[in-house]
């Protein structure tokens, strides 16, 4: 026999036992109330009202949900005391589901189903029945309302709201201790039956976990659970209905359960003896190496600090813990020696820095181990007795004296020989020097502290197997002072006395400086070279002195300026002493002593001449000066029309006064009797036509035999001219003509007339025409003449 065939006899042998669950016929209910009351009412109009007796009473119906038959199912019975069962009333059903869910037969009121309810989506209908007669359809019983309640069975599972939980519990914790609750829900009906009582079991997890029944509180079962062992554990738990018993529906959850970490454990040094070396030259805080203790724990549970606690080297190394690495970083705390000591020996302790107290009983929390350093050796460089070096000597010592010694040593056990030197950049002017052998520097150079006060020099020290393991040190040369300077004037003194001067009138205060620096501090004296009548000098004993005149009045006719010799000197050993002349100017000055004028020449001029007015006029002077120099230039930056326009016009140095003549009827554009006679140019005569752009005044030469040839005045003036030095390019040609270009006759230039080797033949000229025959008369009669003389 199945489940679900035992379920349908447990509800059968119900339904046996509580008829009244399925069917509830109508009856006329007695009449329970006093007679006082009787059967009117009386209204408010004074009418008697008859009230009309129920004719049934209602009661709940009951359906179970999840019928599986294959007829509809059966709810109940109505019927009415009205009803004599020949057909005459007529049942109506209406509410909740009524003629869908719900339908009644109207001429018997059995009351229907027609499918399958789920209580679970509805506990209850209400609904609403009346009798009515069936040819006048008016009710013989009032409308009521009655209830038919879903029976529910056990037909939904326990569900957990998550299908995975997760969640934590501290290792080490006592057996009971509370890990997490799970919950699960059942949609049946809890008011009926067991259908809705759950009850929790654990499926797996045991024996670490266990889940309590009736809460679903998840507990440790077992002490001393350690995270270093195992970490992570799942659990199934079981949710079942019916109170767990047998036919009871389930659901299950898993939950994943992670031990956290404790500080249980301690840190443990891996090793007991741990050996580290370093070399003798590492500097102070080098890292010589680390050291790290293990801890199970994590996070916080797992910090350890790092200490030096014993040994011979603590005073020696410093060690400091890495905090994201958790490892002892051992550094030098002092410099190394190899030849002092080769080996070193700590003891370093890690202890946990967060203990709980409940596991003080599984400590200490703590561990030590052995840490050997061994120093090893390196060739270091020398090494100078002292840090720096001052030496001081006085500034007027003989060149070679030893002003000081340095000292240095090769610390190694091979103790090398050492050379020293000077870093000439910090001796450019190579004043010192210092012996390679024994460290003594001495002067190559005078000293000066005037110049210099202080020298700082830097010295080498190296082996000589090994220059470059070299050490420096600086060594400051302080130059003390010695009297070797005489004192000064202060400053340039610009002196004067009033032509109205009295006797003893203060003209000026005085006062020196000394380039040296005596211990004692400055002290001049001040005295005259020579006694003189105008001026003397008082000294105030405060390195400064008076200067006053001797005599009443000083005339700037007779002498304008005096020269007043001052011997200026201090007293330290040796003492130095100084002239220094003091130039005294006569001036005129008002009757409060101001200064009107010093010069001797400004008695020449007039009296209401004032400076203002005289600086005005020659303002006034240089600018008429400057226009006429302007203008005079603008003159000669006059341009003219260039009398050949052609690319090659070479004439730069030629005088063009663009004219190309008349021909021999022009007698107004030249007199070619100059030619004839080279006397005229004499009169200095000018052109008429034009105005030449120079003027030259023209040089006095020796003049020509008279009825000289023109070709001889011509060469004669040609040679004067290139060999005289002082005569302008531009001087040396005047072109009166131009012809054009493809002219028979050529060229009439007497450029080349110098270089000419033989006389020409001119009787070519009376072939040309009238217009050459003058030119003809004068060459040929030149020719004629010649021969005849």
């Amino acid at each position: 026999m199945t489940i679900q065939q035992v379920l349908l006899l447990l509800l059968f042998w119900m339904w046996l036992l509580h008829p009244c669950h399925t069917e509830m016929l109508f009856r006329r209910t007695p009449d329970l109330r006093p007679r006082s009351f009787g059967g009117r009412v009386s209204g408010n109009d004074g009418k008697t009202i008859h009230r009309q007796k129920r004719g049934w009473m209602w009661n709940q119906f009951f359906l179970l949900e999840e019928y599986t038959g294959s007829d509809y199912q059966y709810v109940g019975k109505l019927h009415s005391d009205q009803d004599k069962g020949d057909g005459s009333l007529k049942y109506i059903l209406s509410g909740d589901g009524a003629g869908t869910l719900f339908i009644i037969d109207e001429k018997t009121g059995d009351i229907h189903a027609t499918r399958r309810i789920d209580r679970e989506e509805k506990a209850f209908y209400t609904l609403r029945a009346q009798a009515i007669n069936r040819r006048t359809l008016r009710p013989v019983e009032p409308e009521s309302e009655f209830v038919i309640k879903i029976h529910d069975i056990n037909d939904n599972e326990p569900t957990f709201p998550e299908e995975i939980y997760t969640a934590s519990v501290p290792e080490m914790s006592i057996v009971g201790t509370s890990v997490v609750q799970v919950t699960a829900t059942d949609a049946d009906d809890p008011s009926y039956g067991n259908s809705a009582r759950i009850i929790y079991s654990i499926l797996q997890g045991q024996p670490y976990f266990s889940v309590e029944p009736e809460t679903g509180i998840i507990r440790t079962a077992l002490p001393n659970m350690n995270r270093e062992n195992r970490e992570q554990y799942q659990v199934v738990i079981q949710a079942k209905d019916m109170g767990g018993q047998m036919g009871g529906l389930s659901g299950t959850t898993t939950v994943n359960i992670t031990l956290t970490d404790v500080n249980d454990n301690p840190p443990r040094f891996p090793q007991s003896t741990i050996h580290l070396r370093i070399p003798e030259s590492s500097p102070v805080g080098t890292a010589i190496g680390s050291v790290k203790a293990t801890d199970a724990d994590t996070g916080k549970n797992a910090e350890v600090e790092y200490r030096i606690i014993d040994g011979d080297g603590t005073d020696m190394f410093d060690i400091v813990t890495q905090k994201d690495t958790q490892e002892g970083i051992i550094t030098v705390r002092k410099p190394l020696d190899y030849e002092t000591r080769r080996l070193y020996t700590l003891k370093v302790e890690a202890e946990n820095t967060h203990v709980d107290p409940r596991f003080y009983y599984l400590g200490p929390f703590k561990d030590t181990t052995i840490v050997k350093i061994s120093v090893e050796d390196v060739d270091e460089p020398p090494i100078f007795s002292r840090s720096s070096y001052l030496f001081e000597v006085h500034e007027d010592i003989e060149l070679g004296t030893i002003i000081g010694t340095v000292m240095a040593r090769d610390p190694d056990s091979a103790s090398s020989p050492i050379r020293f030197s000077l870093d000439r950049h910090t001796d450019l002017d190579r004043i010192f020097n210092i012996h390679s052998g024994n460290g003594s520097i001495y002067t190559s150079k005078p000293l000066d502290r005037e110049i210099s006060q202080w020298h700082n020099l830097s010295v080498i020290a190296a082996e000589i197997n090994n220059p470059k393991d070299a050490t420096r040190v600086p060594v400051y040369v302080r130059i003390l002072d010695v009297n070797d300077n005489a004192p000064q004037f202060a400053v340039f003194y610009d002196t004067f006395v009033c032509e109205n001067a009295r006797a003893g009138q203060l003209i000026q205060t005085i006062s020196a400086v000394d380039k040296d620096d005596p211990l004692g501090g400055q002290k001049f004296f001040f005295s005259l070279a020579a006694v003189n009548p105008n001026f003397t000098v008082q000294d105030n004993e405060d390195n400064t002195a008076r200067i006053l005149t001797r005599r009443n009045g000083f005339s700037r006719h007779e002498i304008s300026t005096y020269l007043l010799p001052v011997v200026i000197s201090d007293n330290d050993y040796p003492i130095q002493s100084s002239t220094g002349t003091l130039t005294i100017r006569v001036c005129a000055c008002d009757s409060r002593g101001n200064m009107q004028s010093c010069n001797a020449e400004a008695l020449l001029l007039p009296a209401g001449l004032s400076t203002g007015a005289l600086v005005a006029i020659l303002l006034c002077i240089i600018i008429l000066l400057v226009i006429v120099v302007l203008f005079a230039a603008l003159k000669r930056q006059r341009k003219k029309e260039p009398l050949i326009l052609s690319k090659e016009d070479i004439r730069d140095n030629i005088v063009s006064y663009n004219d190309e003549g008349g021909g021999e009827e022009d007698t107004q554009a030249f007199d070619i009797g100059t030619l004839r006679n080279p006397a005229a140019i004499e009169d200095k005569k000018l052109r008429r036509d034009i105005i030449p752009e120079t003027l030259f005044i023209p040089r006095r030469t020796p003049s020509a035999p008279d009825n000289t040839d023109v070709r001889d005045f011509i060469n004669q003036r040609l040679k004067e001219h290139d060999t005289d030095p002082s005569a302008p390019p531009y001087d040396s040609l005047a072109t009166y003509a131009y012809e054009g270009n493809d002219s028979i006759a050529e060229s009439l230039s007497s450029l080349e007339s110098a270089t000419t080797e033989g006389d020409q033949n001119y009787d070519y000229l009376r072939e040309w025409g009238p217009r050459f025959n003058k030119l003809a008369e004068m060459y040929g009669g030149g020719e004629s003449d010649k021969d005849t003389s």
